[in-house]
């Protein structure tokens, strides 16, 4: 359709990866009772390009199929790893209280099935959680996971500005402090007025004033002048396409961008537009030799390559990361 008439619209290109499991899951049917399987489905695949971390969330990592060899590992010690790496991201990007699904809630540290259910339940009765201070309200939220889960829990436009950021309330004093010393208030967080007096702020004086050690005031700085920081922003974002790619568009040397979907022993698998993924063999990489695809690429990246072969009859694309023509 863009092709045809011209349109000046683009595309992106998300993986189905899994889909098909979330849609038969019980999970889909509680969060869409009256839909095919074939709906919950697309709404899965839409909403990754949404948010990725709160969709992918909800599908077991074995279902997803990135690298290789997942199912002859021991299974326990696989989900064990499995879960450590999915509840350090979801800590990492933190959380929106009063929008985030029971199933990205339960990865919090300190929160379980149990207690995340209940926070969903409060916004349901009471509305909008406003404060991390009423988490303390919540039933089966006790001290402990309130100390735990607090600094990963977001709240936006609440009732206080540093609730916006991954500082946890136990530095709010120390925080208060600092800005008070740069001549800022909590209305300031992410200005450019804040960015201007954290860079120019004496490190030193203020570790001296709050006791913090380096890393914890390093961190409360970076949180006033982001204070929703994203660390996903500092990654690429989705190719959006105009060009409509099929096997007969291609000839070899061709330039492509690429998103990587998988990265094996052997190279890597790039989605350039077409329906299967090219792929990078671990030589076509670099000129220097490599132990292993990884230490170029990871999934996720966004990838320059060239078409190096073109296999018709088993509609098979060989690229290289190799400029053919240095």
């Amino acid at each position: 359709t863009i092709k045809k008439y011209h349109l000046p619209v683009s595309y992106t290109i998300v993986s189905e990866a899994g889909a098909s499991v979330y849609s038969a899951s019980k999970l889909a049917i509680e969060e869409f009772p009256d839909l095919h399987v074939e709906q919950r489905s697309a709404i899965s695949i839409a909403r990754r390009l949404l948010d990725p971390l709160s969709e992918l969330i909800k599908i077991d990592p074995q279902s997803i199929g990135v690298g290789q060899y997942q199912h002859d590992l021991p299974t326990t010690q696989l989900k064990e790893r499995l879960n450590f790496v999915v509840e350090k991201a979801v800590n990492l990007v933190g959380v929106n209280i009063n929008t985030a699904s029971p199933t990205l809630l339960k990865n919090v540290s300190g929160l379980t099935q149990a207690t995340a259910n209940s926070i969903v339940a409060y916004r349901e009765e009471n509305g909008k959680i406003m404060s991390r201070k009423e988490m303390k309200k919540i039933p089966k939220i006790g001290p402990k996971a309130y100390q735990q889960a607090a600094g990963f829990l977001r709240i936006e436009e609440g009732s206080e500005p540093l609730d916006r950021t991954n500082i946890h309330p136990e530095s709010y004093d120390a925080t208060k402090a600092i800005l008070k010393a740069l001549n800022l208030t909590t209305n300031d967080l992410g200005t450019d007025a804040c960015k201007k007096a954290v860079s120019q702020a004496n490190i030193t004086s203020l570790k001296e004033l709050t006791g913090l050690d380096d890393y914890t005031l390093k961190d409360i700085l970076d949180s006033i002048m982001r204070p929703l920081r994203d660390y996903r922003d500092d990654y690429d974002g989705p190719i959006l396409r105009q060009d409509i790619l099929t096997l007969e568009d291609l000839h070899v040397h061709d330039k492509l961008e690429g998103t990587v979907r998988n990265v094996v022993d052997f190279g890597a698998f790039v989605d350039i537009g077409l329906h299967e993924d090219g792929l990078v063999h671990i030589s076509k990489m670099s000129k220097n030799r490599i132990k292993h695809p990884s230490d170029v690429v990871s999934v996720g990246d966004i990838v320059t390559t060239w078409v190096d072969t073109i296999d018709e009859q088993r509609h098979k694309v060989q690229l290289t990361m190799i400029d053919p023509n240095k």
